[in-house]
């Protein structure tokens, strides 16, 4: 967590479902990340790990979610 702090400059918060429930329960923030990366899945070349370099696979990210921003806009 601090490497995240110290080299990415994030604020990295750890959201943990409280121990004294059961079943279904909303975590805070925690439905946002879940929603972009099922956003990122529409994309076929993102599903699968084909990329030999992780800047390849940052770029393909990018470019998929300018494509989600763009499709949005129109």
């Amino acid at each position: 967590m601090m490497w995240v702090m110290d080299t990415c400059r994030w604020i990295l918060q750890v959201v943990l479902r409280p121990q004294q429930t059961k079943g279904f329960v909303l975590l805070k923030k925690r439905w946002v990340v879940e929603r972009t990366l099922g956003w990122l899945m529409g994309c076929r070349r993102l599903v699968r790990d084909y990329e030999l370099l992780p800047e390849t696979s940052e770029t393909l990210i990018y470019l998929a979610m300018i494509r989600i921003m763009v499709r949005r806009l129109a």
